[in-house]
């Protein structure tokens, strides 16, 4: 799996140019604005060829010169050639209802015959999700992902695609945010984890570096399953009759024997010791009939991810040849007013959060009426809706900017440099908003999130700032990295047992404490909540009690290390306290979220 390494032979393993049949030229030239030529490799054998233009053509052009056929009688030449463009791509899955352009740009080309190890860890992926991922996710996702792995390995390997750094770099982290399910059981992390872990497995498969292509090589999974089984498909016919079946029926054979054998004599062996018995019933999942059509769905799923990885590593998507035409360049003065307008508006915004913070705030508060924290959360959400904004300003100043020259490049560096300067300030303001607000009504989930997505805010602002000094090839890469890193960071901290924590700290300082808010957070919260003395422990641990309660006893491969502390913890000190007390204490009020 590598980014757009070169395959053999001219393959599709690599961003290596295909002529088009009219012309001989690189197809690369194909961009989101001006459609390719028609790509009619796969025509009718035996059409009668287009008569060459110009001087005698070369083998090469001759065999292209072959694989156009000639418009039949009747037909206008353009609209038989538009008739063989959507007949390639009828051929080419989801690509069928891509824009013309996007989908000779950058459909995968055809892959070479499915390897048998794929076919073979296909399956082993599905019996894994089938197995591990019905009783919830903790590391089973990792177990059921393994297989995967291995078939998008030996399909690239197949095809002779190499590892790059980029491409190693990708797949650890997409490894690496499966694994804050296995640790967390705060759900709202892991579902962020699995996001971005989708998004640097698509990264990995497809080697993108552009915009376009960090932003769309996640739909190329959905191109990828559908081209998959299609592939897988074709793999099995032709392993249903001559060579190919004398060598796959032994070892399906084999397996079967060696399956029988495993169930028969484990099932002696568990029934003549009950150690035994009670060691295997904890390594192997609990399968029964009622959850059968679950299991199936769970198995289809697994068997389908791993086509589409497998198939995508043997030859992806080429997402870095859309290209997205610049905006027309404006002269400097229509160009640089807005944005010289809107840095003096930074400047003097900020030169007033620089004067309430080195010691404004008495004044600020006794001229508005507000206190601190009524301060604080009047000004955070428009700060950070500010941030995004500016993102955006800079995205499209970007596209209209001038470019005639050294110092159109220059002019445009100093003005958007100020930008990204001054709103790094207004990030700065934000954050100490939110600190303030936090030391007067305590952490919550939403708090801690928003906090988070600022700071990474501020990231890609100084990112932006380091591409306009040191160029910007790198910039989508970068973003997209430091996006997944943040996910990450954020899912290993572990939000809820951050909130228990703080607020567990703030009790200890202030007496302050809110016992409604911890009934809604996860088992991830118990370790800091287990500080608080009692009554109030019981109180604060009540609902996740109740909820580990509920969920009755999981299988390891289904449980988290953070629910597996909290059950340990509980069932060391249980839960005490009397419904009535937790009342008294404010356990059951209602509270806004905020």
């Amino acid at each position: 799996m590598s980014e757009n390494s070169d395959g053999a032979r001219g393959d599709a393993t690599g961003d290596s140019p295909r002529p088009t049949p009219a012309t001989g030229e690189p197809a690369t030239k194909a961009t989101a604005d001006t459609p390719d030529a028609p790509d009619t490799r796969a025509a009718t054998a035996g059409a009668p060829a287009d008569p060459p233009a110009g001087p005698p053509p070369g083998p090469a052009a001759e065999a292209d010169a072959q694989a156009v056929p000639k418009a039949p009688t009747g037909w206008d030449p353009k609209a038989w050639e538009a008739y063989q463009v959507r007949q390639q791509r009828a051929k080419s899955g989801a690509w069928s209802i891509a824009p013309v352009a996007w989908a000779e740009a950058a459909r995968p080309a055809r892959a070479a015959p499915v390897p048998t190890a794929v076919l073979l860890c296909a399956v082993a992926a599905g019996l894994a999700a089938a197995l591990f991922l019905g009783d919830g996710l903790g590391p089973g996702l990792l177990l059921a992902v393994v297989p995967a792995i291995a078939a998008a390995y030996a399909a690239a390997r197949a095809a002779r695609r190499t590892a790059r750094p980029w491409t190693l770099a990708w797949a650890i982290g997409c490894v690496a945010l499966l694994a804050v399910p296995a640790l967390r059981d705060a759900g709202w992390p892991s579902a962020l984890a699995l996001l971005a872990a989708v998004l640097l497995g698509a990264l990995a498969l497809h080697g993108s570096r552009t915009w376009p292509g960090v932003l769309l090589s996640p739909l190329g999974f959905v191109d990828a399953g559908v081209l998959g089984l299609r592939w897988a498909w074709s793999g099995l016919r032709s392993r249903g009759s001559g060579v190919d079946r004398d060598r796959w029926v032994p070892l399906a054979k084999a397996a079967v024997v060696a399956l029988v054998l495993l169930v028969l004599f484990g099932a002696l062996f568990a029934s003549a010791d009950a150690a035994f018995a009670d060691l295997l019933g904890g390594l192997t999942p609990d399968v029964s009939v009622g959850d059968g059509p679950l299991r199936l769905v769970l198995f289809l799923l697994g068997a389908v991810l791993a086509l589409a990885a497998a198939r995508a590593a043997a030859a992806p998507s080429r997402w870095d040849r859309i290209r997205v035409r610049p905006g027309k360049p404006r002269s400097r003065v229509e160009w640089a007013l807005p944005l010289v307008v809107l840095d003096l508006l930074f400047a003097g915004f900020n030169a007033v959060q620089l004067a309430v913070l080195f010691g404004g705030y008495d004044k600020v508060l006794e001229s508005t009426g507000l206190t601190h924290s009524q301060y604080a959360r009047q000004g955070f959400w428009q700060l950070l809706w500010a941030t995004l904004l500016t993102l955006a300003v800079i995205a499209l100043a970007l596209r209209w900017a001038p470019r005639s020259g050294a110092g159109d490049r220059r002019f445009v560096r100093v003005v958007l440099g100020t930008l990204c300067a001054l709103t790094l300030v207004v990030v700065a303001s934000a954050l100490r908003r939110m600190d303030l607000y936090v030391e007067a009504y305590g952490l919550t989930r939403l708090r801690v999130s928003v906090a988070a997505m600022e700071l990474w805010l501020g990231l890609v602002i100084v990112l932006i700032m380091a591409a306009s000094v040191f160029g910007a090839r790198w910039l989508p890469r970068a973003v997209a990295g430091s996006a997944a890193a943040a996910v990450l960071a954020f899912g290993l901290l572990s939000p809820d047992g951050m909130v228990a924590e703080r607020n567990v700290a703030r009790f200890e300082q202030a007496g302050k404490l809110d016992l409604a808010y911890f009934q809604s957070l996860s088992a991830d919260a118990v370790p800091a909540l287990d500080r608080l003395p009692e009554p109030r422990r019981s109180c604060a641990l009540r609902g996740i009690n109740n909820e580990l309660s509920k969920g009755g006893r999981l299988p390891w491969y289904a449980m988290s290390l953070g629910e597996y502390r909290a059950r340990q913890i509980l069932r060391e000190r249980p839960v005490t306290a009397s419904y009535e007390v937790c009342r008294d204490l404010g356990t059951f009020a209602t509270r806004s979220i905020g």
